[in-house]
């Protein structure tokens, strides 16, 4: 569902990212481990053609990303750690939007079902988001990729910031969407969460991929030594 293929990007000389090869299945949840700097979201900005790899090619349902940037568009959906929404509109009315971009026209009824799904309390749906938490916001990301059917998530330190239970609360949502299907890629500096939350876990230092695991055959401590291993390397 979701691939790159020895994708490298430059910065003025400098690599970003180096000869990354990625496969990503529906139903799995991918996380990339790394410090800052180290390549992810990079690799994520490719993935979303906002630039072009210097070499390489990213496949979103086995589509090239650089030569069908619509199509591919249409099948995912991106978090970033700061979702960005109209913070004088609601919730609703942030998800309306947003849908009525990507052509869907839902009812009332249909954006509340789509936020009740993600978690957003009925009393929130129709306040402004400027009085959102950055949990409650996150939501509405997650109620937009629902609606929106999509294949594939992308995202960027999503859980940065959240308190453990919002962060929780958002793991179980990354389970709902991962049951129904979708490939999702996320991005993270945070090692429990990886651990709790992945099918399988990369770890980048320094544009490359270092390692590759199966989240359920490593413990927590272990998980963290491998890192640091990495990161000394």
């Amino acid at each position: 569902m979701l691939e790159t293929i020895n994708l490298t990007k430059q910065f003025n000389g400098q690599v970003a990212v180096s000869g990354l090869h990625l496969n990503i299945e529906a139903g799995e949840i991918y996380c990339l481990l790394g410090a800052n700097g180290a390549g992810k979201t990079t690799t994520i900005n490719m993935l979303l053609n906002v630039f072009p790899p210097s070499s390489g090619d990213a496949l979103i349902g086995g589509l090239s990303v650089t030569e069908n940037p619509l199509e591919t568009k249409k099948r995912l959906t991106y978090i970033p750690e700061n979702l960005a929404l109209y913070p004088n509109l609601t919730g609703a009315e942030n998800l309306r939007f947003f849908c009525g971009l990507s052509g869907l026209q839902l009812g009332v009824t249909e954006i509340e079902g789509h936020l009740k799904k993600a978690g957003l309390q009925p009393e929130a749906m129709h306040k402004r988001v400027e009085t959102y938490s950055k949990g409650m916001r996150q939501k509405v990301g997650v109620a937009l990729a629902i609606a929106r059917s999509s294949d594939v998530l992308l995202l960027d330190e999503p859980t940065s910031g959240l308190d453990p239970a919002a962060s929780n609360d958002f793991a179980r949502l990354l389970e709902l969407m991962k049951d129904r299907g979708a490939a999702i890629l996320m991005a993270t500096h945070d090692l429990f969460r990886a651990k709790e939350t992945g099918t399988r876990i990369g770890i980048m230092n320094r544009g490359k991929l270092m390692d590759e695991l199966v989240a359920s055959d490593i413990s927590h401590s272990d998980l963290e030594q491998v890192y640091l291993n990495h990161m000394k390397s």
